[in-house]
């Protein structure tokens, strides 16, 4: 206790502005990047239960790439060697969004297979009864029960996302570890910042966690 006594904790209010700075394009990179996963898993969970081969190898191909390889090595693969290959240089920002997009689509995409299939095959086949077609009945009979099941794992997800941005600083994101860096190797301070970092990361966390929490109780009710 005597040796925290001995840090500058009142100091890293002078360093709030630059740490909230952080903060923002850590939720700008994760939202936005979630927002764009949600998409491509979604495409990609369905093509993952279709019966033609290329879309379902395609599909497979993808999810086993991206989750069988680390963030960080497809964060130095899309802003260091991608610009090589496709003549262009992509902003740090840019950059980090497609990778938290591509890395938590293919882990939305299992989520929304797994959803998917958890409905009962007989209301696919009460749908198609009743004369709807088979996307009609995707779209209106089983995508809504199966995106009430997806809530929870997309909701974890999200909070992954928030954490593997932690990753991007090193294709210079601005993000929070990348400013508590910047501030540490300036000032000396590494207890003080990187403990703050850590505290913004856990109120981040356990904000998300609460509203997850309301949201499945939620769900529990009007489900019974």
């Amino acid at each position: 206790m005597h040796a925290l006594a001995n840090f500058n904790w009142a100091g890293v209010i002078d360093f709030l502005p630059a740490l909230l700075t952080g903060l923002y394009y850590t939720l700008l990179v994760s939202i936005v990047g979630i927002g764009i996963g949600f998409v491509i898993g979604a495409f990609v969970g369905l093509g993952r239960l279709t019966r033609f081969k290329p879309l379902y190898w395609l599909c497979t191909g993808y999810v086993e790439l991206i989750r069988g390889t680390p963030v960080l090595v497809q964060a130095i693969w899309i802003y260091f060697a991608l610009p090589l290959i496709i003549n262009y240089t992509l902003p740090s920002i840019v950059a980090g969004i497609i990778v938290i997009a591509l890395n938590s689509g293919a882990y939305i995409a299992e989520v929304v297979r797994g959803a998917v299939q958890s409905i009962d095959k007989g209301q696919m086949e009460a749908g198609r009864s009743l004369g709807m077609s088979h996307h009609k009945t995707m779209l209106q009979v089983i995508w809504p029960q199966a995106f009430r099941r997806m809530i929870p794992p997309l909701g974890n997800q999200f909070i992954i996302s928030i954490k593997d941005t932690s990753l991007l600083s090193v294709i210079l994101v601005p993000e929070l570890i990348f400013q508590g860096r910047m501030i540490a190797a300036s000032n000396f301070n590494a207890v003080e910042i990187y403990t703050t970092v850590a505290l913004f990361y856990l109120v981040i966390t356990l904000t998300l966690s609460k509203i997850l929490n309301v949201l499945e109780k939620r769900l529990e009710r009007r489900v019974a």
